[in-house]
């Protein structure tokens, strides 16, 4: 198949936080000391229901607007700690990203988190994406997906459906996050899967679909 790719190497673009990585239950633990060290309560069981968008917005429902740059600073000066060590896979990560690597193309991540943090996950789990792109959410992640010419973006959150479009890349959903099935198709995501478990099947009728078309 490595030949059928040859001219534009299949690229495909993935999510982070609940598509490749479930990371609540480091996120809470994040929340919980960041609210024993400011005083300030967090429900960080609520807090990890919202993942996707960019932390500040999360933020900002429990401090004030002129503390929010400053806390968000804290919050990912502390996440090494707490966040890493407790996050695991999601069923079918690894071989996920690993099936487009089988055919010769490329597996980026492209996420709103902290690309640093980011990169940390990746690495302490051992998934192997190519390239890790940060601090972009929704429509903006579509400019990482067109500078490495993604045909695919595979994300579990309405914004990462906006992204894929925003690159003129094909959706694909799972609803492994906060966004049911109905609220994925309603955003348009041209693929549902029930999960990652599911996408190296997919994959592979995609790309004998490219094939037969070239």
């Amino acid at each position: 198949m490595a030949s059928l790719t040859a001219r534009r190497p299949l690229t495909v673009g993935f999510d982070l936080d609940m598509t490749l990585i479930d990371s609540r239950p480091g996120i809470r633990a994040v929340y919980q000391a960041l609210s024993a060290e400011t005083g300030v309560p967090i429900d960080a069981d609520l807090a990890v229901t919202r993942l996707g968008p960019p932390l500040e917005q999360e933020l900002a429902h429990w401090f004030p607007e002129e503390r929010v740059a400053e806390v968000a600073d804290r919050y990912r000066e502390i996440y090494p700690t707490y966040a890493i060590p407790p996050t695991r896979a999601m069923p079918g990560a690894r071989e996920a990203v690993a099936a487009v690597q089988e055919l010769g193309g490329r597996a980026i991540v492209v996420t709103a988190k902290h690309q640093p943090n980011a990169a940390l996950h990746l690495t302490h789990l051992r998934i192997e994406p190519d390239a890790v792109i940060g601090w972009l959410w929704a429509e903006a992640k579509g400019e990482a997906l067109r500078e490495y010419d993604a045909s695919v973006f595979v994300g579990d959150h309405i914004g990462d459906v906006r992204g894929a479009h925003t690159a003129e890349a094909l959706s694909v959903a799972v609803p492994t996050g906060p966004c049911d099935e109905e609220a994925l198709r309603g955003a348009g995501a041209e693929v549902i899967l029930p999960d990652l478990t599911a996408f190296p099947t997919w994959l592979k009728g995609y790309a004998a679909g490219l094939a037969r078309r070239r």
